[in-house]
């Protein structure tokens, strides 16, 4: 039996269509949470409209994504807890091959698939995941921190479900912390637990705007927490054999870091994120940035509009 969470906020339009996709199913043994995190539109009556006795609405006063997943987490009876945001949706096998990676590969604690983005156009992209460490269609992701360094996120939120005893003992989602909260959750998951993986699309990710296939996470660009948390943790497993992968992974997150910095303006910040991607595991790319965030504003604009 699977729990699904739904975090729910202002989402009136997309929440009925994200429980319809849960409700059509191959796999029937589940219960569905969803947690109103003070939502201020019609979200609340467009999940009472759909009528059915699995669904459970659970309400809170406003305290974020993490929040409600965490209370969702609370909330739930089974042992297998699903995710999918109030505006996704799942192909109708999804929780069926879920389940029979959960039977295949007991020991895991995390059990994911791949997915697609869906642009407002109507088009659909599938993520591009490289380098995954089996040969057929499914196996363990012993190279999360690998493949997360060149790939589309190969754990999203509405393409995981993991066990509630690896949740917990991670303490559940940070509630400090506004955007990237959910890579961070990966990460420690990745450190502590086996992960199963399946190649299968088997979620959709739509988009809400046509700008690239995974838009870069919306951080202020003076308060990067998760960046801080990330240091801590690969610090904390030095003995790792996946130490290394560890930090090609911090590397590459100040790199996306220097990026988002460069496209806001931030010169001096982009510098200090160049700087740490280098000094967490010496590259090119760095480099190049670094010296991107030398150059005039106006050119620095136009290199940037090129690169995007």
């Amino acid at each position: 039996m699977i729990s699904v969470v739904i975090p729910l906020y202002n989402k009136e339009k997309q929440v009925a269509q994200t429980l319809r996709s849960v409700l059509g199913q191959s796999y029937a043994g589940f219960e569905i949470i969803v947690v109103n995190d003070g939502s201020t539109d019609g979200s609340v009556a467009a999940v009472e409209s759909v009528r059915d006795p699995r669904i459970r609405l659970v309400h809170q006063a406003n305290a974020g994504v993490s929040a409600a997943r965490n209370r969702g987490i609370d909330e739930s009876r089974y042992d297998y807890i699903a995710f999918l945001d109030a505006d996704d949706e799942w192909h109708e096998d999804y929780l069926k091959t879920q389940a029979g990676l959960a039977c295949l590969y007991p020991q895991c604690g995390v059990f994911a698939c791949n997915y697609e983005f869906v642009h407002p156009n109507g088009t659909h992209a599938p993520a591009i995941i490289r380098k995954l460490p089996f040969a057929g269609e499914h196996g363990i992701l012993t190279n999360y921190f690998e493949v997360a360094s060149c790939s589309n996120p190969p754990l999203w939120t509405s393409a995981l479900m993991a066990h509630k005893e690896a949740l917990l003992a991670i303490g559940g989602f940070p509630t400090d912390i506004r955007s990237g909260e959910d890579l961070l959750t990966w990460a420690r998951l990745a450190c502590s637990c086996d992960i199963a993986y399946t190649s299968k699309v088997l979620a959709r990710y739509v988009l809400a705007t046509s700008s690239g296939n995974a838009p870069p996470p919306d951080m202020a660009p003076e308060d990067d927490k998760v960046a801080g948390q990330l240091q801590l943790l690969f610090a904390s497993r030095r003995d790792d054999p996946r130490h290394g992968q560890m930090l090609r992974y911090l590397a590459f997150w100040f790199k996306m870091r220097a990026r988002i910095n460069l496209s806001l303006g931030n010169a001096r910040l982009a510098r200090a994120c160049a700087r740490a991607s280098f000094r967490a595991r010496p590259n090119g790319k760095a480099c190049a940035l670094w010296a991107v965030s030398l150059l005039p504003a106006g050119v620095r604009r136009t290199l940037m509009q090129r690169l995007s």
